[in-house]
């Protein structure tokens, strides 16, 4: 007896009212139709070489600043971490001088000589000028006596000297172990030193004396030592002018 064989089931007819199923080849089909019928824009070549442009000068800026950092690092390393090599002789070693900056800077100027105080006396006071030397005021003038007791005098009455001019006068005496000098200053109520410069340039500043009340007049005194010769005198005001001088006048070699 043959069996009987399976019956297949006959097709289910289409819904009419139903989507269809579409299979993986179907789908595929059907975007390909849906892009053929896309029509793709202009490409923006212009835009796109324009961008390009400015992300290359963005890298070439960086890169420039960098390369100048570097180098500036560099130096710095190099003059921080040279070392100092022996000199060819080998007398040591020897080191780049550093670099000078030039500053402009104003010129110092020196500043004048303080005044001299000056010491007022009364009148016929005698005054120890140094080295057995003795000297007074009185309202006739100067006078001095030397280690040997000898009197002088020069007089601001005779008419021989100007009171109304600043002036100065000067009397030497000198001994083997140098010279006494002495004069008046006068014609001044502003006096503010008396000075002395010897022939290699050398200055002393003289001691000045005046009587009370400021008479317009006063003396001055200084030593020189041994070998040091004539000398030129000048009188100045308390602000350092110049009132009078007496310039030095070298005497002439004995033939």
């Amino acid at each position: 007896m043959t069996a009987a064989r399976p019956t297949t089931p006959p097709d289910p007819e289409p819904d009419p009212g139903r989507e269809p199923d579409l299979g993986e080849t179907d789908v595929r089909a059907v975007f390909a139709r849906a892009a053929l019928d896309v029509t793709p824009g202009p490409l923006p070549l212009e835009a796109v070489r324009r961008e390009g442009r400015i992300r290359r000068r963005r890298r070439t800026t960086a890169f420039s600043a960098l390369s100048v950092l570097t180098v500036a690092t560099a130096v710095v390393a190099v003059v921080a971490l040279t070392p100092v090599g022996p000199s060819p002789s080998g007398a040591g070693p020897v080191a780049a001088p550093p670099t000078v900056v030039p500053t402009s800077a104003p010129a110092v100027r020196p500043s004048p000589p303080r005044p001299a105080p000056i010491r007022v006396v009364a009148s016929g006071e005698r005054v120890d000028a140094g080295k057995g030397w003795k000297i007074w005021l009185t309202e006739e003038g100067k006078h001095w006596a030397g280690p040997d007791g000898f009197e002088n005098s020069r007089s601001v009455t005779d008419g021989n000297i100007d009171l109304d001019s600043p002036g100065v006068s000067h009397q030497g005496e000198g001994n083997p172990t140098g010279a006494f000098h002495s004069g008046l200053y006068y014609g001044t109520r502003d006096g503010g030193r008396v000075e002395l410069r010897t022939a290699d340039g050398r200055k002393i500043l003289a001691t000045l004396l005046e009587l009370p009340g400021k008479p317009g007049w006063g003396v001055w005194f200084a030593h020189t030592g041994r070998g040091e010769g004539d000398v030129g005198v000048a009188l100045y005001d308390r602000a350092g002018g110049l009132l009078s001088e007496l310039p030095l006048i070298p005497r002439a070699p004995a033939p």
